[in-house]
């Protein structure tokens, strides 16, 4: 099917069915973050709750794009992981999958709301700091601006969530007039019809950005799986002729040809250098090319090594002061680039619909010991229709935020904080329950060392077994 030998692509195969299960854990584990307010304040049954969350993240999934897919995909550079053994691509992938599993099921058992993001990004940066650690090791496997940006971005989320929640309970004292929403509910009766809606909004608001933003992730595991293992098939985008970048490249060359070496420093000169010769590398592959079937293969993963080392050298060109170019010269060069960029930057419609389903499955299972964590265990009193409504309205408008500047966001830590916030806002610091809060930034703070070091250790195990 793909030219692959039958135990690679069994191996390819159980990867895949690897990362699908991260996606359905990652549901189970994540939907209390959307229907644990709708479920404790009567608003939905249970079973409508989950089906309908299920529904708008498979829905999210479509709609969130692949820009946090490729932000996953950059975190490990796998240019400089893929070598000409296909097995040390399936270790590294294999390794980050299972750990990230593993944590994700452990957590999940004890009913602690814990971060599958972390458990992603931990087990990721893991594999390439194990490898980076290898004698064969080309240098540094780890994009650390990048993973740099991506914590930063979970760090902020939970504090925001934490801060907002209380200012919108403080603002909803103030302004509303009915007591109703700031008391527990009846155990059996749903909340007033404006109540209601509100709260099946935000519940679906958190589904469709928790789906646009994990389900992400998912597309950049199966992305990751994909090109470290098929690297010749899945380098570049099926759907586009590269031939058709000429005059893209053509731009980018022109800009970088008005840099002048003598005024930049001496390792923005090797950045220039580096980008001519990999510029230099893309005119000779298409060099004499009038079709696209003229182009062989396996020049597939060197053009896609070439554009992204162009735009990884670029990008610190470009940020530098000693740089004089044009506004006209800056603006051609990021639509070439761009342009080069979109056929590196995809991914494939099946790979979407398969993470879409996984996920929507998963958040139809499993779901009721975080939402027990969520709407009893966090605060010392039983959610209210306020705090259900705040902070998943918090919650969702973060998380889509996130998804809409290409960053990962912790549904489970933004929401989690922001249940927290709306229990000190309504009694203070001590409606908290410090057992469960304790367990909870416990299992915050140990999830990236933990994936890290058992990713790291099952990557240096099957690379040595494979």
């Amino acid at each position: 099917m793909l030219g692959l030998e039958p135990q690679v692509l069994l191996l390819l195969l159980v990867c895949l069915i690897a990362a699908c299960a991260f996606e359905f854990v990652n549901g189970f584990h994540d939907t209390a973050n959307a229907v644990a307010t709708v479920i404790y304040t009567n608003t939905l049954r249970p079973w409508i709750a989950v089906v309908w969350s299920a529904f708008w993240n498979f829905i999210g999934v479509f709609g969130g794009g692949i820009t946090v897919a490729m932000g996953i995909v950059y975190l490990l550079p796998v240019e400089s992981l893929v070598d000409q053994n296909i097995y040390h691509g399936i270790a590294m992938v294999g390794a980050l999958i299972l750990a990230a599993i593993i944590w994700n099921v452990g957590t999940w058992y004890y009913g602690i709301p814990a971060s599958s993001s972390h458990a992603l990004i931990g087990s990721i940066l893991g594999v390439g700091i194990a490898y980076s650690l290898l004698p064969d090791s080309s240098g540094a496997a780890v994009n650390w601006g990048k993973a740099t940006e991506t914590g930063i971005a979970l760090l902020i989320g939970p504090l925001f969530g934490f801060t907002l929640t209380i200012l919108v309970m403080f603002i909803l004292k103030r302004f509303v007039k009915s007591k109703a929403i700031f008391k527990e509910p009846h155990k059996r009766k749903p909340p007033p019809l404006w109540i209601r809606l509100i709260l099946i909004a935000t519940c679906t608001l958190v589904s469709f950005f928790h789906g646009s933003n994990d389900g992400q992730k998912g597309v950049g595991l199966i992305m990751l799986i994909l090109i470290g293992i098929v690297p010749i098939k899945f380098a570049l985008d099926e759907s586009k002729n590269p031939l058709d970048m000429r005059d893209s490249l053509v731009r980018v060359e022109q800009v970088m040809r008005k840099i002048n070496p003598a005024e930049l420093a001496p390792d923005e000169q090797k950045a220039l250098a580096d980008i001519n010769q990999q510029t230099g590398n893309l005119d000779r592959i298409f060099a004499g090319k009038t079709d696209v079937k003229q182009l062989p293969e396996t020049d597939r993963f060197q053009i896609r090594k070439a554009i992204l080392l162009t735009y990884n050298r670029a990008k610190k060109l470009m940020d530098s002061d000693r740089v004089s170019l044009s506004p006209a010269d800056r603006k051609a060069y990021e639509e070439g680039i761009k342009d080069m960029r979109s056929f590196t930057d995809y991914a494939p419609k099946w790979v979407v619909l398969i993470v879409s389903l996984s996920l929507g499955i998963g958040t139809m299972i499993g779901w009721k010991r975080i939402v027990v964590t969520i709407g009893e265990r966090i605060g010392k009193e039983h959610l209210t229709y306020a705090q259900g409504a705040s902070s998943e309205l918090i919650a969702a408008t973060m998380i889509g935020l996130s998804t809409a500047s290409g960053l990962p966001s912790s549904t489970t830590h933004v929401l989690s904080s922001a249940i927290a916030g709306s229990m000190v806002a309504n009694r203070g610091i001590r409606n908290l329950n410090p057992g469960m809060v304790r367990n909870i930034a416990l299992a915050w703070v140990l999830t990236l060392p933990v994936t890290m070091a058992l990713s790291g250790v099952l990557f240096l195990l099957f690379r040595a077994l494979l």
